[in-house]
């Protein structure tokens, strides 16, 4: 399957460069896209002159905006599979191949990396870990099958799960918890995948403590918004179904070029 690597990146000056080199190394035949999210330093200048295709948002629109625009691309483009790893080094990309077989040899549609069920080679914050494990459970039990790691953002995602994404049915800040149980409920195939995660190459997590309490806040409430949808979570997934076969290699010339202003266009 044609496979895309979307590295979303906010000011990853720092480590973009490894990252991109670490990935080239291990894929050197697989495409490489960077989504720089309105970058107030040279984030996106490094990651094209480490060869990296980079699309540029006009400002910072979110981690989940980035994410989106990536994969608008990837479906105007005719990827049927993307990987999305993070900009800081701590996703191993010797996992990428595990995730992708079950995309690939499996018929999931999300393909979730779990640090609980591979390894967590730095130490989690005890709040984070906390955190993590109150909404695997609420998850699980929604879901109706055991995710450990919710809060992953190491995936694997076939064409039909990104053209529902590339619809505007993606958060603009944090897909996680929430995003599972609407998957869930429209239909798509979730598995979690032992993932090898490493402590942040340099620089300053996004995760300060007031973005955390945010994060809990805006996450429980998502969650309930959620289950309050099903019906509608459904409909979706039953909509990317019908047109996978349809847009599939269908987009006009010049549709991946586009998918940037089309994404700032969608978000003001």
């Amino acid at each position: 399957m044609r496979t895309l690597i979307i590295i979303p990146a906010y000011n990853e000056a720092e480590n973009i460069s490894a990252v991109i080199g670490e990935v080239r190394s291990l894929y050197p035949s697989t495409d490489l896209l960077v989504v720089d999210d309105g970058s107030a330093d040279t984030t996106a200048a490094l990651a094209e002159r480490a060869g990296a295709k980079v699309l540029r948002l006009p400002y910072n629109l979110g981690y989940g905006a980035a994410v989106q625009t990536g994969m608008m691309y990837a479906v105007a483009s005719g990827y049927e599979v993307c990987v999305l790893i993070d900009g800081d080094g701590q996703m191993d990309p010797h996992s990428i191949p595990a995730l992708i077989n079950q995309v690939e040899n499996h018929g999931v549609d999300l393909a979730l990396g779990s640090r609980f069920l591979g390894a967590a080679n730095y130490t989690i914050p005890f709040g984070r870990r906390l955190g993590i494990a109150l909404f695997g459970k609420l998850v699980s039990c929604f879901t109706r099958q055991q995710v450990t790691d919710p809060t992953s953002g190491f995936q694997a995602i076939g064409r039909r799960l990104m053209q529902f994404f590339a619809r505007d049915n993606y958060p603009a800040d944090y897909p996680d918890a929430d995003l599972l149980i609407r998957l869930s409920f429209a239909g798509f195939t979730i598995r979690e995948v032992p993932v090898t995660i490493r402590p942040r190459l340099r620089g300053k997590s996004m995760h300060s403590p007031v973005s955390s309490l945010y994060y809990i806040y805006k996450m429980l409430f998502a969650m309930f918004i959620a289950l309050t949808q099903r019906r509608m979570c459904a409909d979706g997934g039953n909509h990317a179904t019908r047109d996978q076969d349809a847009d599939h290699h269908s987009q006009p010339a010049g549709a991946a070029d586009d998918c940037e202003s089309r994404a700032s266009q969608a978000a003001r």
